[in-house]
């Protein structure tokens, strides 16, 4: 019976983290993209519009994160909450547009930036990297930012670390190229659902999300399914997140593209 049951779920582990056959488009092309904007220059604070507009003029792609206010208006934050930004220890999801744009950015003039307002200044002259923040599967989440980015006529592509984000895109809008991000969490010591984030880890969503490229923390380059995944089936592998120029020449070779900030590569 063991002898049965070790090449089934050989099988199995393969088929779950295939992939699927790679695509290519032109914004797979970009190699560089600037973590949550060009920042920690002359005080730019992180996904702020001086962030987009100075990794517009360096020429880098941009990596950036969206998710809802109360109101469901799309804005650009990396953290769910805005203590670490803005001093205020409040969720985006509680407070509405209005009284989010109350509390500047990093004690700067900055304010934390609506997404659509962020697409039209970069206006298609660079690549983006649009991250949707899910703490669970919110569609709405999904829905709105695919309407934003129907209007859009740029290079982008989509990421998430929630493997719903992913599978929504490949079912609602398939042409739209998909990454999933993943780390090894045990050891970075998040907390949640430590099943899940055991799979994602060893990406065992991808059967049914078909990444189009993997992000995945750059530390743990060699974790088994990862390269596993990549032998099988040759997909692009980004690393973030690349914080200076020592690291990022001891690990370039392990990538095919970058996520960087607060140094030029």
């Amino acid at each position: 019976m063991i002898i049965v049951l070790i090449p089934v779920c050989i099988f199995l582990y393969l088929y779950m983290i295939y992939p699927g056959k790679t695509r290519k488009h032109p914004v797979l092309e970009t190699k560089y993209f600037a973590h949550r904007g060009l920042h920690g220059f002359d005080g730019i604070p992180e996904n702020s519009m001086a962030a987009f507009k100075n990794a517009v003029d360096h020429g880098y792609g941009i990596e950036l994160d969206v998710q809802l206010t109360k109101d469901d208006v799309m804005v650009v934050h990396h953290d769910y909450d805005i203590k670490r930004t803005c001093g205020v220890n409040k969720k985006i999801r509680d407070l509405t547009y209005e009284e989010l744009r109350r509390y500047p950015l990093m004690e700067t003039k900055e304010r934390i930036p609506r997404f659509v307002d962020v697409l039209e200044m970069v206006h298609g002259q660079v690549p983006l990297l649009v991250e949707l923040k899910m703490e669970h599967c919110d569609r709405k989440l999904c829905r709105l930012s695919a309407g934003a980015l129907d209007q859009y006529h740029g290079l982008y592509c989509m990421e998430s670390f929630h493997p719903y984000a992913l599978f929504w895109f490949r079912i609602n809008r398939p042409e739209v190229i998909r990454g999933q991000l993943s780390m090894n969490f045990r050891k970075d010591k998040h907390k949640g659902n430590q099943l899940a984030y055991w799979a994602e880890k060893n990406l065992l969503t991808n059967f049914a999300t078909r990444p189009d490229f993997i992000a995945y923390k750059y530390i743990y380059w060699n974790e088994l399914s990862l390269r596993v995944c990549r032998r099988i089936s040759g997909i692009p592998v980004y690393g973030w997140t690349f914080r200076d120029k020592k690291d990022f020449e001891k690990y370039r070779k392990r990538f095919y593209g970058f996520i960087f900030e607060k140094f030029i590569p």
